[in-house]
């Protein structure tokens, strides 16, 4: 959250300078992807491609990140996300794959909360929870879009009305997300939102990341995150308002290890993490909170933000047909979700997610792609 004296900021980085080519080819293109289950409308692909010949595809139903193709260690093209074919499998599939939920992502307990004394009662859609901003979120809604070129690369401006009232929200909100596919393999996505009412907000991307190009599982993967601690939650991954340190736990990637090496002694049928790993970044630095390495394709990704919390999920829930008929299932991705903390409204001793009229919500989160010079190694 920052103060309105940033709406200037706020304007110019939504301001989207619009060039027509560049040496290489042209590096955004708009595809069609099909229509919803009720016909109408249509739904609109936007493919961002920079002089390495990496790509990003973006769709405006729930500005969700399709594809994400990026080289491997020799050099071969590699989609890296997982994702389905056409519009329809998104808005059936109820996995949130690649899209922006909110208008609060992750859960509120009770689907209640009080700001200045009000109380307000959200959609529940996860049992007695609201998830990802209820049944009809950001997620599920076409979204604006425009295209052109910026300082960072091609990219794609989202925006969003989010009236008040919808799902039981206070405030009429404004929400731009800006996805940026930069020249050395790093997806920016910048996030603004604004409000006639105070209102919580906390918004992220939901992709499913598998970097040996969508096949096989993640367990291998080595993972580190700079976090010493994670929330402590109920049995319905609701935070008890406590953290607590993951030195001597299965959630201490503090040093390299692989993602499957402690994961069975994990709770969750089948077990697997679905965790807030809590960053040393209350005062919204832009540090880095994990990096992810893939030893069958030599593909590293780096996870950088200037949110608290990176929530970490290894689709234990996952049971879905994809791309070309693809199954994926629990561990074939993993998930990075900076954000705030879950159910931050009914904390007051976490950080504040409640933006107030003459505000900007301001978050900026970039995954970076590369192949390391030395593989990256278990330090454990």
């Amino acid at each position: 959250m920052i103060k309105s004296a940033a709406l200037r900021f706020f304007r110019l980085a939504c301001a989207v300078v619009l060039l027509t080519s560049r040496a290489w080819g042209n590096p955004i293109q708009e595809k069609d992807f099909g229509t919803l289950t009720a016909g109408q409308p249509r739904v609109h692909q936007y493919i961002l491609t920079n002089k390495q010949g990496s790509s990003a595809r973006l769709i405006d139903y729930g500005a969700t990140l399709t594809n994400l193709f990026v080289p491997d260690k020799n050099g071969k093209m590699g989609d890296v996300v997982l994702g389905f074919d056409d519009a329809k499998q998104y808005e059936m599939s109820g996995a949130y794959m690649g899209c922006i939920p909110g208008r609060y992502a992750n859960r509120i307990a009770n689907g209640m909360f009080t700001i200045d004394g009000t109380q307000y009662a959200v959609t529940m859609n996860l049992g007695t929870n609201c998830l990802h901003g209820g049944f009809k979120g950001l997620a599920a809604r076409i979204w604006d879009a425009d295209t052109g070129m910026t300082p960072d690369g091609p990219t794609v401006r989202f925006t969003i009305h989010d009236p008040d009232g919808a799902e039981g929200f206070p405030g009429n909100v404004n929400v731009t997300v800006l996805y940026s596919l930069t020249d050395d393999n790093v997806l920016k996505i910048q996030y603004f939102a604004t409000t006639d009412k105070p209102t919580p907000i906390n918004l992220t991307n939901h992709s499913y990341f598998n970097l040996n190009g969508g096949d096989g599982n993640v367990l291998n993967d080595v993972a580190k995150f700079n976090a010493t601690q994670c929330l402590l939650v109920d049995p319905t991954l609701i935070p008890t308002g406590q953290a607590a340190a993951v030195a001597g736990t299965p959630f201490d990637f503090t040093k390299a290890k692989p993602i499957g090496r402690e994961i069975k002694s994990l709770p969750g049928d089948p077990p697997g993490y679905d965790n807030t790993m809590v960053l040393d970044n209350l005062k919204g630095n832009f540090i880095e909170a994990a990096q992810v390495y893939d030893p069958n394709s030599g593909r590293l990704l780096e996870c950088w933000t200037t949110e608290p919390s990176v929530h970490f999920y290894t689709a234990n829930g996952l049971n879905a047909q994809g791309k070309s008929g693809k199954t994926y299932g629990p561990y074939s991705a993993f998930c990075l979700e900076t954000q705030h903390y879950p159910d931050s409204p009914n904390h007051a001793n976490f950080p504040n997610t409640i933006l107030r009229p003459g505000q900007v919500y301001r978050q900026l989160t970039e995954f970076k792609f590369s192949i390391p010079a030395q593989p990256m190694q278990p330090e454990r």
